[in-house]
């Protein structure tokens, strides 16, 4: 499957994010963002999640990357059609670069698009991107403290999914320490505990995407 590849152009203070989910809402299309630090396990989590979702969902995703196209590879594999966006140096997706993008797509034919946001827990959070949902992904070896370290990460994200969790036990990790932190910051919002590896905990998951998908797309 060929993959596309695109370049962000950055125009600061060029809002576009109501035009995207405006496009989105007419096309019944569900945009999830997915934000996290690099080696997460993003892209790992987003292939289980295409397996468990592809059967009820047509199913879309935008991988982007500072460069290269190495995850859009490994989600073109599953003959899913993706996009790569390559942002050449800045450290989050914006809402204007979604806009261009969304025309490689035939919205029609979608019901979810995935869009995996550059590896960072700080420039992503603070940009929308028009998306109905944000997931932010954790993993064990990243360290206890991250909550605390980068609130906004955690405060403005609909999903805090924990990764990694066999790895538990080989690392140092208070997964109290980062319930609380969490919940302190965002006490409404669902926290799942899975690993992307051996799929434990992915089924809970894909089912409360399921459901939010189907609001979004009422």
């Amino acid at each position: 499957m060929e993959i596309k590849v695109l370049h962000q152009v950055m125009e600061w203070n060029q809002d576009v994010s109501a035009e995207v989910r405006k496009t989105l809402a007419e096309n019944r299309v569900c945009l999830i963002n997915v934000m996290g630090s690099p080696g997460a396990g993003k892209t790992s989590l987003i292939t289980g999640l295409i397996e468990r979702l592809r059967g009820a969902f047509s199913i879309g995703v935008i991988e982007g990357d500072i460069t290269g196209q190495i995850d859009a590879e490994k989600i073109a594999a599953l003959a899913i059609p993706a996009v790569q966006l390559n942002t050449d140096g800045a450290c989050h997706i914006e809402a204007m670069s979604i806009q261009r993008i969304l025309p490689q797509f035939d919205l029609a034919a979608l019901d979810v698009l995935f869009v995996e946001n550059i590896g960072n827990l700080v420039c992503p959070a603070e940009f929308d991107i028009g998306e109905n949902f944000r997931l932010t992904v954790l993993s064990i070896p990243e360290g206890d403290d991250k909550v605390a370290k980068y609130p906004l990460m955690f405060t403005d994200t609909d999903c805090l999914v924990l990764n990694k969790c066999d790895m538990l036990p080989y690392f140092d990790f208070d997964l109290a320490r980062v319930t609380a932190d969490y919940r302190g910051v965002n006490p409404e919002a669902p926290q799942f505990e899975v690993s992307s590896r051996t799929g434990a905990g992915l089924d809970a998951l894909a089912g409360h995407l399921a459901a939010r998908i189907r609001a979004a797309l009422a």
